[in-house]
């Protein structure tokens, strides 16, 4: 089975992120606080789905879809 993205989440759904995908885009995402084992929570999507806003370490970030499936997460 393979693992969980940030993508894969619903809005309102939580989780915990585990580790990253993508070495490069791991140290952009550090950076803006998504650390290996804070809480992650999706809420909202645009029109189309594309950007999302994630609710980390209490503050609100807008990525890509595209970034965010680089983030494993585990429930």
């Amino acid at each position: 089975m393979s693992k969980r993205s940030v993508a894969d989440l619903k809005v309102g759904e939580r989780a915990t992120i585990q580790s990253f995908n993508n070495q490069l885009m791991s140290l952009k995402l550090l950076e803006m606080g998504c650390l290996p084992g804070a809480e992650v929570c999706l809420s909202g999507k645009a029109p189309l789905g594309d950007p999302i806003c994630l609710n980390v370490s209490g503050y609100c970030l807008a990525m890509r879809r595209s970034e965010a499936a680089t983030i494993l997460i585990d429930n």
